[in-house]
């Protein structure tokens, strides 16, 4: 199944959706019960594996965290090779003066931003959106 390469379209048609929920990125150098913390994401790194998982379960499995965040899928199958997506995202976000973290996984790409600032992230997707399907 292959997702969409084609840059203005995938700007287009990404349709921002935020999803409920606060997560945050956790660290932990022990092992993981997976059934337990149920992890959107995890990532082994030398100095230990890091997850994101929503704020309530790192909380409750007393893990390390830190970026409390919402989580923005954008919402087209967009393809693992397809060029330049988050380049021309996380500008516009930045210009905002916005941290973003952006995970792409097989189907979407998710962007986490700070709690506080999940609308205004929201407003500028949905508006380059509409920029990119009216050029």
């Amino acid at each position: 199944m292959t997702g969409e390469t084609n840059l203005k379209t995938l700007i287009a048609s990404m349709q921002p959706v935020l999803r409920d929920g606060e997560f945050v990125f956790a660290t932990t150098s022990e092992p993981i019960d997976y059934m337990e913390t149920a992890p959107l994401m995890l990532f082994t790194e030398e100095e230990g594996t890091t997850l994101i998982l929503k704020r309530e379960d790192a909380e409750a499995q007393k893990f390390k965290f830190d970026f409390p965040c919402r989580m923005i899928t954008l919402n087209i199958h967009s393809s693992l090779d397809a060029v330049g997506f988050l380049a021309k995202i996380t500008p516009r976000l930045a210009a905002l003066n916005m941290g973003v973290n952006p995970v792409s996984a097989f189907y979407h790409d998710h962007l986490f931003v700070p709690s506080n600032r999940a609308q205004d992230a929201m407003v500028e997707l949905e508006k380059m959106a509409l920029e990119a399907s009216t050029q």
